[in-house]
């Protein structure tokens, strides 16, 4: 008996309406109901992506024939993960800041930066840029705009400012994320070397390194900024491309952003210690002297200032290393402490189809509930060895914890239900429906192949999500098209970087950072046109690669050990 007749088991449909194209319109409805809602309507968060969710539903029930049980069960699982370990980290991150900013540290950090440049256009390259970029590399998981964006909020930047110029910098370091994991995820998927899909990512990424800090600056300052600060634009984008290069094609995806973050916040800060842009750039209509100086601190004070983010980074590093993961791990010593809960109704029961998959083959879909090993608690145990070196009276915890918990309720409630959007287009089979129409385009499909990693981040927020859910189909595409494989993998994870600062899930995670909860409608606006044009020049430079510089693209052969 075939699994589609079985009653404990539903078997994706990705084309339910006879034409390919049409289903994927109705696929695609969802998305641009989101959209309609926070452009032209203007609505809070949490109700875009209520009305979104609901009609995912409708749309699974009426068009994917997706059973009502599994259709709740992928709403569960979707709010629980949107809880744990998303919002967890941001909870976990605003903690921190909150301690910091209480117990007066935080004046002192900000006045710490200040020595470097009082100049707000060169602390975004920093922060957003080269931290942001650090934090992607190590944790992920919407982090590197929670942490940087509340710095630069603490640093004079308004709040809607700080977090869409936090989103637009974390774009680059996405594909190599959380470790490499969004590479290593989909080689483990097409099994093809992790270390050549991240060198064809590596490859084509320089120009839109380089390119990164100049449009954050022009969106703070526009031509004459970029005038003003183009040497430091420069150190930090061309350090960041070539050491991301060298890193990504020689040593393998793991370090992809760890090394050339470091590397360029190093060398632009010390840069910034011998030139000085002629005016002193504020947000905040501060107007500052050149040769401002900023009020100094005892140097144990500043150490103590910049420990909770020091210890931030310790417990991030220890929870990426290999040997702390593997205490996690079935017979490890922390095995007990991830939790995993198999979902009635969707374990086990839910099966991909041809083409996405040659054979029926089942989705994973059991919550795992990682206590300790969730990024969150890296941050919270941070923030609690904080508590005892900064010396924080229980009182000004107390208040932290109140603050952190009253400004995040809405945020995680709409955090759940974006991610539950995802899910549900993920396990009824939306997602790929959509991207299997664009498959229909043939050669012309070069084109497109970035624009589907685009639309995989917005939907499920993640570039290993899309990896996973695109990974099989660009393979697929390729093979058909007699492609090299490598290359429609690599753009694939090249174009959903993008999606990235406009995905519903880091909408909702950088208001909540930055406290302008029931403002997602307003950042939104402010940044979607720079994804759209941004992923419009990726499919354009895909296209030129292919058929103008087909040297750039990596043999496969010279990897397969």
């Amino acid at each position: 008996m075939g699994i589609a007749e079985t009653s404990a088991h539903w078997l994706q449909n990705y084309n339910p309406l006879g034409n390919l194209w049409l289903s994927g319109f109705v696929a695609l409805l969802p998305i641009i109901l989101f959209f309609l809602c926070l452009i032209a309507f203007k609505m809070k968060g949490w109700l875009a992506a209520l009305l979104t969710v609901i009609l995912s539903i409708i749309i699974a029930l009426v068009m994917y024939k997706m059973p009502f049980g599994m259709v709740i069960m992928s709403f569960i699982k979707g709010f629980l993960y949107g809880i744990w370990p998303i919002a967890w980290i941001i909870i976990a991150a605003i903690f921190l800041f909150k301690l910091s900013d209480k117990t007066g540290y935080f004046k002192i950090l900000q006045d710490s930066v200040m020595t470097i440049t009082p100049d707000h256009r060169i602390q975004v390259i920093l922060v957003a840029f080269c931290l942001g970029a650090f934090l992607e590399g190590a944790i992920g998981f919407g982090a590197p705009v929670a942490i940087a964006a509340a710095l630069l909020v603490g640093l004079g930047l308004r709040p809607l400012y700080a977090a869409s110029l936090c989103l637009v910098g974390n774009t680059i370091p996405v594909a190599f994320g959380a470790v490499g994991i969004p590479i290593v995820a989909m080689a483990g998927l097409v099994d093809m070397p992790a270390s050549g899909i991240s060198a064809m990512v590596g490859r084509m990424l320089p120009p839109f390194i380089i390119l990164l800090p100049f449009v954050m600056i022009f969106l703070m300052d526009r031509w004459k900024g970029i005038k003003e600060t183009w040497p430091a634009l420069l150190v930090a984008g061309i350090s960041f491309a070539i050491l991301q290069y060298l890193t990504t094609n020689y040593i393998g995806p793991e370090l992809g952003d760890i090394i050339p973050s470091v590397i360029s916040l190093v060398l632009t800060a010390v840069f910034m210690r011998f030139w000085k842009p002629k005016r002193i750039f504020r947000t905040d209509g501060k107007e500052l002297d050149p040769n401002f100086k900023p009020e100094r601190h005892p140097a144990g004070k500043v150490v103590l200032a910049w420990i909770p983010f020091v210890l931030l980074i310790i417990a991030v590093v220890i929870w990426s290393t290999p040997w702390f993961k593997d205490l996690f791990k079935a017979g490890g010593a922390l095995a007990l402490t991830n939790i995993s809960w198999h979902m009635p109704f969707i374990t086990g029961t839910i099966f991909s189809a041809a083409p996405i998959t040659a054979t029926p083959k089942v989705i994973a879909t059991t919550y795992t509930w990682d206590i300790i090993h969730a990024t969150g608690t890296a941050l919270l145990i941070a923030g609690i060895i904080s508590i005892f070196v900064l010396r924080a009276k229980p009182a000004v915890v107390g208040a932290a914890i109140a603050d952190t918990f009253k400004e995040m309720w809405i945020p995680i409630i709409t955090i759940g239900l974006v991610v539950s959007f995802a899910f549900i287009t993920q396990y009824s089979g939306a997602g790929d429906t959509m991207g299997l129409a664009l498959a229909q385009t043939g050669h012309v499909y070069t084109f497109f192949a970035p624009i589907v990693g685009w639309i995989g981040v917005f939907l499920t927020g993640s570039d290993t999500s899309s990896n996973l859910l695109f990974g099989t189909l660009q393979q697929a595409t390729a093979i058909g098209l007699h492609v090299p494989e490598v290359f429609y993998l690599a753009l694939n994870s090249f174009g959903g970087i993008v999606g990235k600062m406009i995905s519903p899930q880091s909408i909702a995670v950088a208001c909540a950072a930055v406290g302008i909860v029931g403002q997602e409608s307003a950042l939104f606006r402010k940044v979607v046109i720079h994804s759209v044009w941004l992923v419009v020049l990726m499919s354009i430079w895909a296209v030129v690669v292919y058929y103008v510089f087909p040297s750039m693209i990596v043999n496969i052969a010279h990897y397969v050990s």
